[in-house]
């Protein structure tokens, strides 16, 4: 009888924080909580509990943390940044609330993680905005944030 390799559930655990991030950075622009409170009532509250019967992946909480906190702490220039990719001139602050929660996670990412490849950042940020956006908002998602990788990481697309 041979025994199973045991599952790496590192892509889970970083998929549930970053969709947990897009959650936690909605609610900050929505309520204006503060970010020591936010993080906190996501660590205890949301972050691998049973939500209505139904058990939510454990989340990498060191990667849920540098998200929320690194978009908050380089807004500034992150927000220029979207502003310039989005069609039209559409201005960020126009945009509704989660997809801005989405693209900014996603921004922040592509500028700050480099030990994530730009591909597997665009695709987690558009399967967080399946969870939450209709088809044309998620292309949007796509459309921008690839936009955004092959500008500021253009040796990942080159080959």
């Amino acid at each position: 009888m041979t025994t199973a390799k045991p599952v790496n559930h590192k892509p889970v655990r970083k998929s549930a924080a970053r969709l947990n991030a897009v959650q936690a950075l909605y609610q900050m622009d929505l309520a204006a909580t503060p970010l020591t409170e936010i993080l906190a009532q996501f660590e205890s509250h949301w972050i691998g509990q049973e939500i209505e019967g139904e058990e939510i992946a454990g989340a990498d909480v060191n990667l849920f943390r540098d998200i929320v906190g690194g978009v908050v702490r380089e807004q500034r220039s992150i927000d220029p940044v979207l502003d310039a990719s989005l069609v039209n001139g559409w201005p960020l602050k126009r945009i509704e609330a989660v997809l801005r929660a989405v693209l900014r996670a996603g921004a922040y990412e592509l500028a700050e993680r480099r030990d994530v490849p730009a591909r597997v950042v665009v695709a987690e940020y558009v399967n967080v905005a399946a969870a939450f956006l209709d088809r044309e908002e998620t292309g949007m998602v796509n459309a921008v944030l690839d936009g955004i990788a092959r500008e500021q990481r253009p040796a990942e697309f080159t080959g």
